[in-house]
């Protein structure tokens, strides 16, 4: 590509685009050096979808039932996003920026314009259902993402049309637990440039939307948060990892890829054991406390702090077995950091070989579970609220684990938990 010369009279970033923009739009000269290749690219593709830059450009949204099953389809990630709503309000109140959320097709879905004196674009822009797709409205930050899934800053004279080039935009990817663009996180600003690196704080927020909305769709899943440093678990830089109950890893953020040396999620990732990716058996995965962090040492030989909960297919915390195998936890704090070993003797149980024969016979996650809830209830003498109130759980829990008991243990003709005549017990 020809390199545009840098002139003297160009001084600014802003000039230099603008005459990149005409060179490129009225000579066919590539803005090589000066624009982004994604903001080149999506000028290509606008070319071939729209007649000129200088044609009106009309933030139209969409149908009303296009609109309606946007927000139906997308429950969970608004609902991320309205959890996230109020910090982003908090920092950018005093800016003169507003936040946005788009599905994965660019429809607006959620918006914080705040609708300032200046401002004749944003208030009509940020409408919920307007469509910011390239095919809509061209160049932007969002439909730049939605189109490639990639984080993007559209500045200016950088947009396609010349009517939105009073915009700055910025605008990060949301994914889901399938690897798949759920939403498009935006930050922008009208006839203002940004004054601070807006692509690393939508960054983070697109991060914390991300995080909360695979919670929200783990099913029945081990959830496990590592990072470098303790304090860093229940931020948005949380590395997190969904296991399922046959010990596979079948979802994980951008930043646990990053920690493991892993590639970024993709739709159709070939699930791994957790033995392969994290070293380390899913009963020693499972020990892990849930208020504190343990130290975690990972097979490319970083030492990471991790803590985990098991979720229940209705979104709630479940039980997190305690397994007899599993190593002593390091507390966050303890000075020394200890890694979870592959081999550990079981130090609660005083009769080694029976702790290993039970270890060994619990495959899965759901079978840990119940296993806890059985032991929880014989040292507590079979008394529900006192076995609830030992593992933090609620007595609704441990009556769905007995009933599942009783159903299994009726398929097999062996007598049910459920049929003693113990009513002290199970009230």
């Amino acid at each position: 590509m020809t390199q545009l010369p840098t002139l003297p009279f160009y001084s600014t970033q802003a000039e230099r685009v603008e005459r990149a923009r005409r060179r490129y739009f009225d000579e066919g000269l590539p803005p090589s050096g000066i624009v982004s290749d994604a903001v080149f690219q999506s000028w290509a593709r606008c070319q071939r979808l729209h007649a000129q830059p200088s044609a009106k450009v009309v933030f139209q949204p969409v149908t009303a039932s296009r609109t309606h099953l946007a927000l139906q389809r997308n429950r969970a990630l608004h609902e991320a996003w309205l959890e996230e709503l109020p910090q982003l309000r908090a920092i950018l109140g005093t800016t003169s920026c507003a936040a946005m959320l788009t599905d994965a097709t660019g429809v607006m879905i959620g918006a914080s314009c705040a609708g300032r004196a200046h401002e004749q674009l944003m208030p009509v822009a940020t409408r919920i259902g307007v469509n910011l797709s390239e095919e809509a409205v061209g160049t932007t930050a969002p439909g730049v993402v939605a189109r490639t899934g990639q984080p993007v800053c559209v500045q200016g004279a950088e947009h396609f049309f010349d009517g939105v080039r009073a915009m700055h935009c910025a605008a990060a990817p949301i994914r889901d637990v399938q690897g798949r663009l759920a939403g498009v996180l935006d930050i922008s600003s009208e006839s203002i440039p940004f004054s601070f690196d807006v692509a690393s704080v939508v960054g983070l927020y697109a991060g914390a939307i991300e995080n909360r909305l695979l919670i929200a769709q783990a099913g029945e899943h081990l959830i496990l948060r590592l990072q470098v440093a303790p304090s860093l678990l229940d931020s948005p830089m949380a590395g997190l990892i969904g296991i399922d109950t046959a010990g596979r890893l079948v979802w994980r953020n951008a930043v646990a890829s990053r920690l493991l040396g892993l590639p970024p999620a993709q739709q159709h990732d070939v699930c791994a054991s957790v033995e392969t990716a994290l070293g380390a058996r899913i009963s020693e995965l499972a020990s892990l406390p849930r208020s504190e962090a343990a130290a975690l040492k990972l097979p490319n030989g970083l030492m990471v702090w991790a803590r985990s909960e098991m979720r229940a297919p209705d979104g709630h915390r479940q039980v997190v077995p305690a397994f007899p195998m599993a190593p002593p936890i390091t507390p966050v704090s303890e000075p020394a950091i200890e890694p979870v070993p592959a081999e550990a003797e079981a130090a609660a149980d005083p009769s080694p070989s029976k702790a290993m024969a039970r270890a060994e016979g619990l495959t899965t996650l759901r079978d840990s579970d119940r296993d806890l809830v059985a032991r929880a209830l014989a040292d507590c003498g079979g008394n529900v609220s006192k076995a609830a109130k030992k593992l933090g759980v609620s007595r609704g829990l441990i009556y769905r684990r007995l009933q599942g008991q009783a159903r299994s243990s009726t398929a097999i003709g062996a007598p049910s938990v459920l049929n003693r005549n113990n009513s002290d017990a199970l009230g």
